[in-house]
C-alpha cells in the first residue's frame, strides 16, 4: 500500500486516480510514500524519510526545497502545460483591459450612473465614453519572453489577434519550436526585443539568471509607451525598476498577477490576486498529471516531467524491476550489476540516465530477489536509494 500526503485542495478527479485497493491518501498520513501538492511550502524539515517523490500540481516549484530533494533522491515532478490554457486566457485579458481603458470605464457608469433614467443614462454614456477610449491590438507588436508551453500560446494567440509576434527564448526546447509558428519573429537579446514591442509577456521561471530580469538597466530599453505583462513570477521583476519606468512614461502600463504594495493606488497598474492557474479545467488538469506521473513513478519507477532527475522510461520485462538512485561518478553501475551477478541474477532489460550530478537506473530482473539485496546495493559508495517494485 502507498501512502500519499496531500497539502492545498487538490482536485478530486485527480485524486480519484489512485485506487483505493493500492493507495491510501490523506492530508495527514504518517510515513509517506510521495507528497501532492499545490502552492503549500515545504522544507527540507517538513519532508519525511519515507518520502521518494513530490508532485506539484502546477509548473513552478519555488516552494520546494528541490536541491535539498535531489541529494535525498526525492524525485520532484510538475505538471508543465496543464495550465497553460488558462494563464493564456488571463495574458489576453491583460493585452485587452491594457490597451482600451475597460476598468475605467465600467467604473464610470457604476458610479455615475445609479439613479439616472434610461435616458440620462444614456446622455451620461455619449459624454464620457470618449475619455475611456484606447487602441486596438491588430497591427500592434507582441514581445513574448519565454516560447514553453504558455509562452507558445500566447505567441499564436497574437498572431490570431492580427499582432507581429517577436520571441526571445534562449533555453527553447525542441518540442516548444515544433509547438511555434513560423510567423513568430525571433530575435537575440531582450534589448532589441524591448526596444520593438509595444506589448511585452513574460513567461519564464525564476532562476538566478531570471532573477529580476526587469531591472532599471533594462527598464531603459523599452519603447516609450510600451506595456509590461507578468503572468509567469513576481521575482523576475524589480518592482523600484517597474515605478521609474511607470513615472518616465517609459512604460505606459504594468499588468500583473502578483500584487506588490508599492503599486497599489496607480492609475497605470492592474494587479490581479494570482488567478493565473485558478480556473477548475486547470486545477483537474494539474491534478490529474501529477497523480498520473506518480502512480507511475511508485509502480513502475518511470519518470516524466521531473525537475531534477532525467526523464526515464522502461516497458515492464522480467520478473521484478529495481530502481536506483545513485551519484553520477565513474563505475558506478558496474558496482551494481557486479552485486546482481554475484547473485546470479540475470539482467533482462535495463536503463541508466543522468542528469547533473544524478543518474538513474532501472533494471528488470529475471527471478525475485533474495533477502538482503537492497541493503547491499544501498551499501555502495555513492547509490542514494534503491527500491523493489
Amino acid at each position: 500500500m502507498h501512502k500519499i500526503l496531500t497539502h492545498n485542495k487538490i482536485s478530486v478527479k485527480g485524486l480519484d486516480k489512485f485506487s483505493r485497493d493500492k493507495y491510501e491518501v490523506a492530508s495527514e498520513i504518517g510515513h509517506p510514500d510521495a507528497i501532492m501538492l499545490r502552492s503549500h511550502q515545504l522544507t527540507p524539515e517538513t519532508i519525511a524519510d519515507t518520502v521518494t517523490a513530490i508532485g506539484r500540481a502546477g509548473a513552478g516549484v519555488n516552494n520546494i526545497p528541490v536541491a535539498d530533494c535531489t541529494e535525498r533522491g526525492v524525485v520532484v515532478f510538475n505538471a508543465p502545460g496543464a495550465n497553460a490554457n488558462a494563464v493564456k486566457e488571463l495574458v489576453i485579458a491583460g493585452l485587452l483591459l491594457s490597451g482600451r481603458d475597460i476598468l475605467g470605464g465600467i467604473s464610470y457608469v457604476a458610479q455615475e450612473g445609479p439613479g439616472l433614467t434610461e435616458g440620462e443614462l444614456h446622455k451620461l454614456v455619449e459624454n464620457g465614453k470618449k475619455q475611456y477610449g484606447g487602441a486596438e491590438l491588430a497591427g500592434k507588436t507582441l514581445g513574448v519572453v519565454g516560447l514553453g508551453a504558455i509562452g507558445s500560446l500566447v505567441a499564436e494567440t497574437g498572431l490570431m489577434l492580427g499582432m507581429q509576434v517577436l520571441g526571445l527564448d534562449p533555453a527553447l526546447s525542441v518540442d516548444a519550436a515544433w509547438r511555434l509558428s513560423r510567423d513568430v519573429e525571433k530575435v537575440e537579446n531582450m534589448q532589441t526585443l524591448l526596444s520593438r514591442s509595444d506589448y511585452v509577456s513574460l513567461h519564464l521561471p525564476v532562476l538566478e539568471a531570471t532573477r529580476n530580469l526587469i531591472n532599471k538597466e533594462l527598464a531603459a530599453s523599452f519603447k516609450p509607451g510600451s506595456v509590461l505583462l507578468n503572468f509567469s513570477r513576481e521575482k523576475l521583476v524589480d518592482t523600484p525598476a517597474i515605478v521609474e519606468a511607470l513615472d518616465s512614461g517609459n512604460l505606459r502600463c504594468y499588468i500583473s498577477d502578483f500584487p506588490m504594495p508599492e503599486l497599489l493606488g496607480r492609475d497605470n497598474v492592474v494587479q490581479m490576486p494570482h488567478l493565473g492557474a485558478s480556473t477548475a479545467e486547470a486545477e483537474e488538469n494539474c491534478a490529474i498529471m501529477i497523480a498520473d506521473q506518480l502512480i507511475d513513478f511508485l509502480e513502475n519507477g518511470n519518470i516524466k516531467n521531473s525537475v531534477n532527475f532525467p526523464n526515464t522510461y522502461l516497458e515492464r520485462s522480467g520478473v521484478c524491476r529495481l530502481a536506483i538512485i545513485n551519484k553520477n561518478v565513474p563505475k558506478m553501475l558496474g558496482q551494481i550489476l557486479s552485486v546482481l551477478a554475484d547473485r546470479d541474477q540475470n539482467v533482462a532489460d535495463m536503463i541508466n540516465k543522468s542528469r547533473g550530478e544524478i543518474a538513474y537506473n532501472l533494471i528488470d530482473i529475471e527471478r525475485e530477489p533474495a533477502n538482503g539485496l537492497i541493503a547491499e546495493l544501498e551499501a555502495i559508495e555513492g547509490v542514494i536509494s534503491a527500491r523493489i517494485l
